[in-house]
C-alpha cells in the first residue's frame, strides 16, 4: 500500500496522444494503466489461457507486479518465482528477492540476491542488501524490552495510515475506507479515494472530515500546529480518476469553529515539483516534508522551510545524514529529535522508521534505526509521538506508527507503542578518565559502468551497475584538486572534512565523463556514532560511436513540434551530458511512426528534432556540435506492416533519439 501512497504524490503519468477513456478490455492494458486491481483477475484468465512458455512468465509477471503495487506481498512472490521458472529473466528473480526481505525471510532473500549478482555479473550491485538482510537477522536476536505495540482497534480492511494527535483525545489519519467521499474508485487499489479521518481513541467513534477538507481527489498525510489553530496536509488531484497530477501542500486554518478552504503553498520556484508529508514544528514556524526536486540527492528527500513575515523561505535540503539515493519520506518532528521513513538506509525491508538529533543549529546525528518491534520487514512509516504526558510512570513516550506488516487487520494499519524507561545504566568508575572521542567521516566513492542485457545496445534493458577498473576521479575541494584511479573494486575512499562541499570528476577513455557531489555542511557530531560513512556512486555511461540512443520521455503534441514541459528534463540532462563532454558532437533525431503520408513525416520529424536542437543550444551547447535530423518513418525501430502495427509498436516507433558523433 506504501507504494501507492508514493504513487500519490509523484506518479506524473504523460498521456500524449491518447486518453484513458475506453473500456478495460484485456489485463495488459489494465496493467499498462496501472489499474492493479482491475488486471489481477484479468490476467489470471489469460495466463490460463496461454500457449507458450514465454507467454505464461510475461502474464505471471505482470501478476506479480500487480500484487506487489497492492502491497500482497505473498502472492507476488508465488508469481515472481512462476514467472522465473518460465524464463522471464533477471526482473522476475529480482522482484523475489526484494519480496522474501520485505516477508523477513532474510536467510532466502540473501541466497536470491547472490544468485541475481551472479546472473547479472556483478556481485557488487546488491552487496548492500545482502549486508541489509544479515544485519535484520541480528537485530532480531535482539530482545528490546523498551517497546510494546499493540494493533489500534479502528482500523479496517482498508488501507488506515499516517496518523497525527488531535485535540479530545483524538486522531487524524489517512484511509480509503468506504465512507470516502465520491462514489468512484481508485483503479489502482479498487478501493475510494483517500481522504481525513478523526477518531476518538478511547470511543473508537471515527468521522470524516467534511469539504472543503475532504474532495473528491486523495488527501492524506496531515500535521497540526500544538494549538490546531493550522493543520497542513498534502491533497493529489486526480482530473481523470486514473492518473494523479502532482500533488501539493494544503494550508488551512481554523477560525470560528471550522476549518478555512485550504490554500495551496508555494515552496519551490519549480510548480512541477511533487510535495508531500508535511510536519509543522508547534509553534507553526518551522516546516518539513518530503519533495523529489530534481536538485535532490535521488527519490523523495526531506526539507525544511522557515515561516518569515514575507512567507516561507526557500526550502532547504537536510544534510547527507537524513536524505540519501533513495526515499526519505514521512518526517515527524518532536522537539529536538527528527523520525522519519526511508527505504534505503539499513534497514528490515521496505521503509523502515529512524530517528536524528538536531545537533546546533542546522546540524544533524546520523540516523538510527528503531529496529524491531517498531519496525518490520513490511513499510513501517508515519511515526508520531503523543505529546500527552502518561499517566503510568514507566511508560516515557506514547505513540503511533503505521506499518504493512502481516497479521494486521489488512492494508496499511496503524499501531500504537509504548516505549517504557530503560534500566538504570551501570556505575560509573569515576576514577578513570573518560575516553577521548575521535571523529572521523569517511567517503566511500565508487565508479561504476551500466550492465546491458545486449552489450553492445544502449537501447536495451539495464541489468545492473558494476565497477569500472582504471577510472580517474578528480576531487575537488577547499580549492584544491586530488585525483585517484580506481581499481577492480571501483572503490576510492576519503577521510571528509567539517563543513566542506566536495566535487568529483570522473572520466575513462571510451567513456562519458560524469561527476556527483558530497556536502559535510548539516552533519553533526554525535559521539554515540564518532565514525561514520557514508557513499558516492558516479556512473559512466560508454560511448557508443554512432549508435542511436533512445531518449525517454520525449513527446509532442498531435501535428506540433515544440518541446512541451515534460520533455524538458530529459534535455537538460542531455545538455548537462554535453557540458561534461566537450569534445564530442551529437546528432538529434526524430522519427513518426508509420502513420500519415511519407513527406508531411519527414517535414515533422525534421521540425522536431530542430526545436531539439534548438533547446539545447538555448542551454549553452554550441550549434557547431549538433546536428538535427528527421528521419520521418523510414527507420522503424519495430519493423511490421502499418496497418497491423499495435498501438505499442507505433508508440515505439515514434521516439527522439541521440547519437554520438565523434
Amino acid at each position: 500500500m506504501t507504494k501507492i501512497i508514493t504513487t500519490l504524490l509523484s506518479l506524473i503519468i504523460v498521456i500524449s496522444s491518447c486518453t484513458y477513456v475506453q473500456k478495460i478490455k484485456d489485463g495488459s492494458t489494465a496493467y499498462e494503466r496501472k489499474q492493479y486491481a482491475i488486471a489481477i483477475p484479468m490476467l489470471k484468465k489469460e495466463q490460463e489461457k496461454a500457449k507458450s512458455r514465454i507467454e505464461k512468465g510475461q502474464i505471471a509477471f505482470m501478476i506479480a507486479e500487480s500484487y506487489r503495487n497492492l502491497s500482497q506481498v505473498e502472492n507476488a512472490i508465488d508469481y515472481y518465482s512462476s514467472a522465473y521458472d518460465n524464463g522471464y529473466g533477471v526482473d522476475a528473480l529480482k522482484g523475489m528477492a526484494y519480496g522474501l526481505k520485505q516477508t523477513e525471510q532474510y536467510k532466502e532473500a540473501m541466497q536470491a540476491f547472490k544468485n541475481l549478482g551472479i546472473e547479472i555479473g556483478s556481485p557488487y550491485e546488491y552487496r548492500r542488501e545482502i549486508t541489509a538482510c544479515q544485519i535484520a537477522l541480528d537485530w532480531a536476536k535482539e530482545q528490546r524490552k523498551a517497546y510494546a505495540i499493540e494493533l489500534a482497534t479502528f482500523n479496517t480492511s482498508d488501507a488506515d495510515y499516517s496518523p497525527a494527535v488531535y485535540r479530545d483525545e483524538s486522531l487524524v489519519f489517512t484511509s480509503d475506507r468506504s465512507s470516502s467521499m465520491g462514489e468512484e474508485k481508485y483503479n489502482w487499489t479498487g478501493n475510494n479515494f483517500s481522504d481525513l479521518f478523526i477518531v476518538n481513541t478511547r470511543s473508537n467513534d471515527v468521522e470524516a472530515f467534511k469539504s472543503p477538507i475532504n474532495s473528491l481527489d486523495n488527501e492524506g498525510t496531515v500535521s497540526f500546529t500544538e494549538d490546531y489553530s493550522e493543520m497542513y496536509f498534502t491533497r493529489c488531484s486526480n482530473p481523470d480518476k486514473y492518473a494523479d497530477s502532482y500533488c501539493s501542500i494544503m494550508r488551512s486554518t481554523f477560525e470560528n469553529g471550522a476549518w478555512s478552504s485550504p490554500e495551496k503553498l508555494k515552496l519551490f520556484e519549480n510548480e512541477e515539483v511533487n510535495y508531500g508529508d508535511p510536519a509543522v514544528s508547534k509553534d507553526g514556524s518551522v516546516l518539513y516534508f518530503s519533495a523529489e526536486h530534481p536538485d535532490g540527492w535521488g527519490g523523495h528527500d526531506i526539507y525544511v522551510s522557515e515561516r518569515a513575515p514575507e512567507g516561507w523561505s526557500t526550502p532547504q535540503l537536510l544534510s547527507r545524514n537524513i536524505n540519501t539515493p533513495g526515499a526519505e519520506r514521512f518526517p515527524h518532528i518532536d522537539n529536538d529529535t527528527l523520525y522519519f521513513a526511508s527505504d534505503y538506509l539499513p534497514g528490515m525491508g521496505g521503509l523502515d522508521i529512524f530517528k536524528s538529533y538536531k545537533l546546533g543549529n542546522r546540524d544533524w546525528s546520523p540516523a538510527f534505526n528503531l529496529k524491531s518491534p517498531i519496525n518490520s520487514g513490511s513499510d513501517d512509516f508515519g511515526y508520531v509521538v503523543d505529546p500527552r504526558k502518561p499517566t503510568d510512570e514507566d511508560i516515557i513516550q506514547v505513540g503511533y506508527f503505521t506499518s504493512a506488516r502481516e497479521n494486521g487487520a489488512g492494508g496499511d494499519d496503524i499501531y500504537r507503542f509504548t516505549r517504557k524507561v530503560p534500566p538504570p545504566p551501570p556505575p560509573v568508575d569515576t576514577t578513570v578518565p573518560p575516553p577521548v572521542i575521535v571523529y572521523k567521516m569517511i567517503l566511500e566513492g565508487y565508479v561504476l559502468e551500466k550492465i546491458y542485457q545486449v552489450a553492445d545496445n544502449p537501447n536495451s534493458t539495464i541489468l545492473g551497475r558494476k565497477p569500472l577498473n582504471g577510472a580517474t576521479v578528480n576531487i575537488l575541494f577547499n580549492g584544491e584538486t586530488k585525483t585517484v584511479t580506481v581499481g577492480e573494486d571501483g572503490l576510492f575512499t576519503l577521510e571528509l572534512t567539517e563543513d566542506t562541499e566536495y566535487d568529483f570528476a570522473a572520466s575513462k577513455e571510451s567513456y562519458l565523463n560524469n561527476s556527483s557531489s558530497f556536502s559535510t555542511k548539516g552533519i553533526g557530531k554525535d559521539p554515540n556514532n564518532p565514525v561514520t560513512t557514508y557513499t558516492v556512486e558516479i556512473i559512466l555511461d560508454k560511448i557508443f560511436v554512432n549508435k542511436e540512443i533512445v531518449l525517454d520521455n520525449i513527446y509532442y503534441d498531435f501535428e506540433k513540434w515544440n518541446i512541451r514541459p515534460d520533455a524538458e528534463p530529459t534535455l537538460n540532462d542531455l545538455a548537462e551530458i554535453l557540458n561534461e563532454n566537450p569534445q564530442i558532437s551529437i546528432q538529434l533525431g526524430s522519427h513518426t511512426d508509420c502513420r500519415g503520408p511519407g513527406s508531411y513525416n519527414e517535414n515533422l520529424s525534421q521540425k522536431r528534432a530542430q526545436s531539439a536542437v534548438d533547446f539545447l543550444i538555448t542551454k549553452g551547447i554550441p550549434s557547431d556540435r549538433l546536428v538535427a535530423k528527421g528521419y520521418g518513418e523510414n527507420s522503424p525501430a519495430i519493423d511490421c506492416a502499418c496497418n497491423r502495427c499495435s498501438e505499442e509498436e507505433h508508440q515505439a516507433n515514434r521516439r527522439t533519439t541521440f547519437k554520438i558523433l565523434e
